[in-house]
């Protein structure tokens, strides 16, 4: 049977996010010995259940036999509690055969709907990256594009990462790492300290001045240091 059910992401007016209406198979009979016992009749039962159209399988399962229906369910599930970009659906979605014609549909909807926002994504990971894991700009442009964000996309999210609030970031980072590096030569502290940068993509230039700098205040002889690492 049919039951009418509202699309998520409605907004105020009452626009909905996709097909007004999922189809929800019932509830399949029972299991082979729940509730209705053993013997010749049962067996019969079972067999005649096992005995059944593919079709009539998913739909016991609860699966929606239309592809749109599908990729409205498998995105929605993925979209719960993880912001996700629309490649990283569509990618998800061909993945599970939907058919392209059904994917883009569902997932232009989600788009107008908000429920797919690159450009917020973008946003929101490089607030979050550079804040919570000190990731400079080449590091964050790299993970955006693993992702399918737009070029221009992303070069408007990582535009809005102050240089010197990327410096002043560079310098935490290398004074929480300094103490763990005392006791070894300076140029093995160095080497430790710039690559440590380097892989959160910062470029060789600020690296250096910064933890030559690092390196000056705890007395070190940075003579010689402002060549390339």
């Amino acid at each position: 049977m049919t039951r009418r059910t509202e699309w998520p992401g409605a907004d105020a007016a009452g626009e909905e996010a996709g097909p007004a209406y999922a189809t929800e198979p019932s509830r399949g009979p029972s299991e082979p010995g729940r509730g209705a016992g053993f013997g010749e009749g049962a067996g019969r039962r079972s067999r005649s259940r096992s005995s059944g159209s593919p079709s009539s399988s998913r739909a016991e399962k609860g699966e929606p036999r239309d592809p749109v229906e599908q990729a409205r369910n498998i995105c929605l599930r993925l979209l719960t509690g993880t912001p996700r970009t629309r490649k990283q659906l569509a990618d998800a979605l061909r993945k599970r055969e939907i058919p392209d014609e059904a994917a883009e549909e569902v997932l232009s909807r989600f788009e107008g709907v908000g429920l797919i926002d690159d450009a917020a994504f973008a946003d929101a990971w490089v607030e979050s990256r550079h804040h919570g894991r000190g990731l400079a700009r080449r590091a964050l442009v790299r993970e955006l594009r693993t992702k399918g964000v737009d070029p221009a996309v992303i070069d408007e999210a990582v535009g809005q990462l102050d240089p010197d609030q990327e410096e002043e970031t560079a310098r935490e980072l290398v004074a929480r790492k300094l103490r763990s590096t005392r006791g070894l030569d300076r140029d093995k502290r160095l080497r430790r300290l710039a690559g440590m940068l380097a892989r959160k993509g910062y470029g060789e230039g600020m690296a250096l001045r910064v933890v030559r700098q690092a390196l000056e205040a705890e007395g070190e002889d940075t003579e010689g240091l402002d060549e390339p690492f």
